[in-house]
């Protein structure tokens, strides 16, 4: 027998495609205890909810606040292990970007062209001038340039996504990192819980309480969270302007990215470049692609309730997940003047997205 014809070419699709699916498959079994854990203090945030409204004829503090406090709650008591942590942070981040994706289908881009040119205009004048309010309060207070510029961007931008997609670009190393995003998860919490108090405050209307839950609150899923309770419309709005709000992200590292030598922020290879994975995360390409596709009356009707079923479940399970994450212990161990920078920076951010709202006259 010839050399050649003893050769066996392994097909493409043979064990190693088969071995890759296995090892997805484990991986996805893997995640079922920290996300039935999720769905477990879900499931107890929903009955809350029916007991407040059976008592009290409505539900004064929502499911999603409640999965949240349920979530930190357990975390104070009892730290879950690496047996859970998979599905925590899989309901955290994979089932959340879903659940905002799937918001897109109950949103027009009629809504998006009607809030006008003045409104997407003052969101990037708002995130221009609280980034530079925030990093000047930050240098005031002594804090490195590499922490000033992520604080920054988390206060301004997007909290802890935008701190890890900036952190490669400027060098930042695993303690600027951490030192800035100690904070974030507690004051998170703590700005979805505070921040109806401004409506009677400032008598601020749906809407009004909308763009300044979008223009202040860290993330897409705190935002959900500070707005699904108070109306339909401050939901709408609040992710509107959220997302907008997170497309930002993309020029800000850009200019980082182009400024990085002259601001002497190059470190060797700790310094590199971001994909546009990171810059146009894929579920706000999904949110306004449904968005787009309800506009054009491509979205069946028929769908619509389950698609907002499932998106409020998602986010009561992921809003369970981030309570979870949140050690309210952590408060202790932050830096003073760490602590100091995020909390003034985000009390300029509150009043800088006031002033626009009545700047702009939104009603």
């Amino acid at each position: 027998m010839k050399d050649e014809d003893k050769t066996f070419v392994k097909p493409a699709d043979g064990p190693g495609w088969r071995a890759r699916c296995w090892s997805a498959l484990v991986r996805l079994i893997a995640f079922i205890p920290g996300i039935a854990l999720c769905c477990a203090i879900a499931g107890v945030a929903m009955l809350l909810q029916r007991l407040e409204e059976q008592a009290l004829g409505h539900p004064y503090v929502e499911a999603l606040v409640i999965a949240i406090l349920l979530g930190i709650m357990v975390r104070s008591f009892w730290q879950p292990g690496a047996f859970w942590g998979g599905g925590i942070e899989f309901s955290a981040k994979m089932l959340l970007e879903i659940a905002v994706m799937l918001l897109g289908a109950a949103i027009s881009i009629g809504v998006i062209i009607g809030s006008g040119p003045a409104l997407l205009a003052g969101i990037a004048i708002t995130v221009a001038a609280a980034l530079v309010a925030s990093y000047a309060i930050s240098r005031a207070l002594g804090l490195p340039q590499r922490v000033s510029i992520l604080i920054a961007c988390g206060n301004s931008i997007c909290g802890n996504s935008a701190i890890a997609a900036v952190a490669p670009v400027i060098g930042a190393d695993g303690d600027d990192v951490a030192s800035s995003i100690a904070f974030t998860a507690i004051l998170g919490v703590i700005v979805v819980l505070g921040l109806p108090l401004f409506i009677p405050l400032l008598q601020l209307s749906e809407t009004q309480y909308g763009v300044l839950a979008g223009l202040t609150v860290y993330a897409v899923p705190q935002v959900l969270a500070a707005t699904v309770p108070i109306s339909a419309v401050s939901a709408q709005f609040g992710t509107l302007v959220k997302l907008v709000r997170v497309l930002m992200l993309g020029p800000v590292i850009i200019l980082l990215s182009l400024l990085r030598s002259k601001l002497n922020l190059s470190r060797g290879s700790a310094a590199r470049r971001v994909g546009w994975r990171v810059l146009i995360p894929w579920f706000i390409t999904g949110f306004l692609l449904l968005a787009t596709l309800r506009s054009l009356g491509l979205v069946p009707i028929v769908l619509l309730t389950p698609i907002a079923i499932t998106t409020k479940w998602l986010t009561i399970i992921s809003m369970a997940a981030l309570g979870l994450g949140v050690d309210v212990r952590i408060v202790s161990r932050v830096g003073g003047r760490v602590t100091a920078a995020v909390v003034v920076s985000l009390i300029v951010l509150i009043a800088i997205s006031n002033g626009l709202i009545w700047i702009l006259r939104i009603a």
